[in-house]
This record gives structure tokens, sequence and C-alpha cells, in this order.
């Protein structure tokens, strides 16, 4: 199956921008769309995992360790951080790249940062 994604609040909205105007068959939800502003890194993970969509976010500070505690006890479709130093360009080819050449069950329950 296709992943499909979620960007959380902290995500740069250009990188869904240029993911929107290069693929426009990839499935992502902003932040706004899903209602996630001022939302914890908790509730973000648990509407992630009930929508199956694999989380993009740039929140390399707290996200890791809400994630590992998420899936103690649920499972989730992963989450990708956006490291800083990655252009919103890069960022968004490279998961456009990543759309297209993996499923989703490859993402369950793991995390990892841009490029994969």
């Amino acid at each position: 199956m296709k992943i499909q994604f979620m960007a959380d609040a902290c995500l740069d909205h250009d990188i869904v921008t240029i993911i929107r105007r290069r693929e426009p068959g990839l499935n992502i939800q902003t932040a706004h769309e899903a209602d996630l502003e001022g939302v914890l890194d908790s509730e973000v993970l648990r509407l992630a995992a009930e929508n199956g969509r694999l989380l993009l976010t740039a929140d390399r500070a707290t996200m890791p360790t809400h994630f590992a505690q998420f899936i103690s006890s649920s499972d989730s479709p992963g989450v990708i951080i956006i490291p800083p130093h990655l252009s919103v360009r890069n960022a968004a080819q490279a998961i456009i790249n990543l759309w297209a050449e993996q499923e989703a069950e490859e993402w369950k329950n793991r995390i990892a940062y841009l490029p994969t």
C-alpha cells in the first residue's frame, strides 16, 4: 500500500507545497487540514496512527521520545524527521522519492531522519 503522509505543525509548509506541485498523486495532509496546531506530540502521533499516515515533522527535540513511548503501547505508521540543514526542495524531493520507492508497511513503528 502506498504511504500516506501527515505533516505536523512544525514542518515548513513550503515542503508540502512543493510536494503537491511536483507529485499531485501523493496523499499528504497538512497540520492545518488535520487541525494539529497546538496539539501535543502524543496526540499528533495518535491521530496519525488512527488515519494510517506516516508523520512528517521537524521536531527532533521531543518527537523521538514521544514516539518511543507511543509505540510501547500502540502501532504507528512511522515518523520521518526533517533535519534543519536540509533545504525545503531537497526535503520535498526525498519525500517524493520515498513515496515512489517504498510501501507503507516498511515504515510501521519506524522513525528515521531524511534522507533515509
